[in-house]
């Protein structure tokens, strides 16, 4: 896969699940079994704000060409992947969330191994990573 599919598909799961944590937090949030107050739903928003932050800007630097730029953007996702992994992991395991949380688990997994092999295991078999 080249990365700029996989930063397309991962722009798109961002800018989907923000656009949803924006307009309806408490939908959003029902899914995964988790009711919340006002200050809840507020901290929703912002978070729906980030994610929609990070799907503009990786959609708009899928064509990136710059090899400097590209470890910059694949380093950075990889760290905000690892750590949504550990926080969508500890929710799961303390049962804050319904067991649709694995579904959050799977997603931070799979796009972490994916930046993670843009990363690390991508360098050697060319120049650019796209």
């Amino acid at each position: 896969m080249r990365l700029s599919t996989f930063l397309t598909i991962a722009a798109l799961l961002a800018l989907v699940f923000g656009i949803g944590f924006i307009l309806a937090p408490s939908a959003m949030l029902a899914q995964y079994g988790v009711t919340t107050d006002a200050g809840g739903l507020l901290m929703s928003r912002f978070f729906g704000g980030a994610l929609l932050q990070v799907g503009v800007l990786i959609y708009l630097a899928r064509a990136v060409t710059d090899v400097d730029a590209q470890r910059a953007i694949v380093l950075g996702s990889l760290v905000g992947s690892i750590v949504g992994l550990a926080v969508a992991l500890e929710a799961q395991t303390s049962h804050v969330v319904n067991a649709l949380g694995w579904s959050t688990v799977a997603i931070y997994l799979l796009l972490a191994l994916g930046y993670g092999y843009f990363q690390f295991a991508h360098r050697g078999a060319s120049a650019r990573l796209n």
